[in-house]
């Protein structure tokens, strides 16, 4: 079952490119006790994107764009989110 900061970040990714693949991946039971842990179950992702918005896109700024989409999400609402975003066929 997926967590409401799970659930907020697949509805913002989908609204803003549209991805051929989304996976939102909850890591956060992996890193219980470490830095950045708040207790609330939801403090580190991995995102895995693919849209054709990110073709001919760098990876710095792919990572800049789904940031950008999370809004205030990365750094204050969630500890870490690692982000792999690709364009189709990549």
């Amino acid at each position: 079952m997926s967590g409401p900061l799970e659930q907020e970040m697949r509805q913002l990714l989908t609204a803003a490119f549209a991805p051929t693949s989304l996976d939102v991946v909850n890591d956060s039971a992996t890193h219980r006790g470490h830095t950045g842990d708040d207790g609330s179950g939801e403090s580190h992702f991995t995102i895995f994107i693919e849209s054709p918005q990110f073709a001919g896109v760098s990876r710095l700024q792919r990572q800049r764009l789904v940031n950008a989409a999370l809004g205030d999400i990365p750094g204050n609402r969630v500890h870490a989110v690692a982000i792999k975003a690709s364009a189709p066929g990549e």
